[in-house]
């Protein structure tokens, strides 16, 4: 559910979009742009207004959960083992009849005394390498998440020339539910084939690599800039080397062109000017155009938008087959890893574990990535709009540029969540070396082993409060 929230967002963006950021007050009908021209702004504040509302109606039913739950005991044959020794959080012994949990906070002890536990609880879960090595990992594939598909809809207006609406529709239609279904596959896998943890992790390695070839194919989809007057090649002659590059030229210096805003239109000769008044054009319908001295004085003309450029669409089907195939496989990861993570502690703080892994991902999967996109993005920009002498926003981008960088660092976080994941798997087979000598299957649920770090703690003997089981 989310991951087919924002499916269902992306798709109201879309729809927010088409309409004038000002059509509750203005009549549309009179405007002169439509959804098509790069100076439309869409409606964004019409889904923050419909989610808010049903954020709040939907809270009000929480209201019916009662104020504390119910105590529960889980029996001993349906806990899960710890991977770890519990040591000093070891359910501690019932002193008045009633068996408390260990993070429940006694009625006797001070707030104060209370929070002290926190520490020693998450120092104990970090310094589990198999634990930290799953979180970091889990914080490197989102990361690629909240960077990457932040800016995937710029990516495709840039790329392949689409609009706003039109980017948030095929992504609310194409890409996020191929993740769901790869979530609800990654859990079947799992069950069906009742993988162990060293299956689980073996699972999330192999889907890894798949997903990072798929965003490596990224690279050779797209479309390059294109020539455009003044910031890529110069007035008149697109390929004259070394000449100076700007926006004003003789053929336009009369006209009073402004950088506030950024409508290209495409030339009679193939070249995209930053507007019609860069090009030129002395009529409103867009003839006449001076700048346009490579063609007869009677096509002089221009027409809005960005000239295309060939092969575009054809890489444009084929990068959204890819984009729906890597967010299945990738998101098959992701329930391999909270297994992992689930069979690595102790019953009794898999509530704070999963606490502990949503707050990582909040503060290094979703804060850093999305500025470190961001700035990369920004570093590709070949002209940048002024307003009042300030600089603006960037209307053209670098196109090849744009994406390498863009799809590289999405590798490099695909590729240091594949490291993590190799790291957890050692740390498992170091710790499964008997169990996989003597066993080819999956881990039998009736089969207890004893835990690697309790053999090194007591080489010679062990006590029973001192071992450590797993189980399937």
């Amino acid at each position: 559910m989310l991951v087919f929230g924002p499916a269902c967002g992306f798709i109201l963006g879309s729809f927010c979009t088409k309409m004038y950021v000002d059509a509750v007050f203005i009549d549309t009908s009179n405007l002169d742009i439509t959804p098509d021209d790069p100076r439309w702004i869409g409606a964004w504040w019409g889904g923050f207004l419909l989610c808010g509302a049903l954020l709040f109606f939907s809270s009000l039913l929480m209201f019916g959960f009662p104020q504390s739950l119910p105590p529960h005991s889980d029996p001993a044959m349906e806990s899960e083992q710890a991977m770890l020794p519990e040591r000093e959080y070891e359910r501690p012994k019932p002193s008045n009849g009633v068996l408390r949990h260990p993070l429940e906070p006694d009625s006797s002890a001070s707030c104060f005394q209370q929070l002290k536990v926190i520490p020693k609880v998450t120092k104990h879960l970090l310094s589990n390498p198999v634990f930290t090595c799953i979180i970091l990992a889990a914080c490197m594939e989102i990361a690629v998440v909240a960077g990457f598909a932040a800016f995937l809809g710029k990516y495709l207006e840039q790329q392949f020339n689409l609009t706003t609406s039109s980017a948030n529709q095929l992504l609310g239609m194409t890409a996020i539910p191929c993740a769901c279904l790869g979530i609800f596959l990654g859990g079947l896998l799992v069950k069906k084939l009742s993988l162990s943890a060293l299956g689980a992790i073996r699972m999330a390695m192999l889907v890894n690599l798949v997903s990072t070839a798929c965003y490596v194919s990224f690279l050779f989809l797209g479309c390059d800039t294109g020539p455009v007057a003044g910031v890529t090649v110069p007035y008149g002659n697109t390929s004259a080397p070394g000449s100076a590059l700007d926006p004003y030229s003789p053929c336009n210096k009369n006209c009073e062109c402004q950088t506030d805003s950024f409508t290209p239109v495409c030339g009679a000769d193939g070249v995209t000017y930053l507007s019609a008044c860069f090009a030129g054009c002395n009529s409103t319908n867009l003839t006449g155009c001076a700048c346009l001295t490579t063609v007869p004085p009677e096509n002089t003309t221009v027409v809005p938008g960005k000239c295309p450029s060939p092969g575009c669409q054809e890489a444009f089907l084929t990068f959204l087959c890819v984009m729906c195939v890597c967010s299945m496989i990738g998101a098959m990861a992701q329930t391999p890893s909270v297994i992992i993570l689930i069979r690595t502690v102790s019953p009794e703080l898999k509530s704070y574990a999963l606490g502990v892994l949503f707050l990582l991902l909040r503060l290094l999967g979703f804060i850093p990535p999305p500025l470190i996109f961001g700035a990369g993005i920004d570093s590709t920009c070949l002209f940048w709009s002024t307003f009042c002498g300030e600089q603006g926003a960037c209307v053209l981008y670098d196109n090849v540029a744009y994406r390498y960088l863009y799809v590289s660092i999405a590798i490099v976080l695909k590729s240091s969540a594949f490291v993590l994941y190799t790291t957890t798997w050692q740390c498992l087979r170091k710790n499964y070396k008997r169990y996989i000598k003597n066993h080819e299957g999956g881990l039998s649920t009736s089969t207890e082993y004893q835990d690697i770090e309790t053999e090194k703690t007591c080489p010679e003997s062990h006590s029973p409060s001192e071992d450590s089981f797993v189980r399937s």
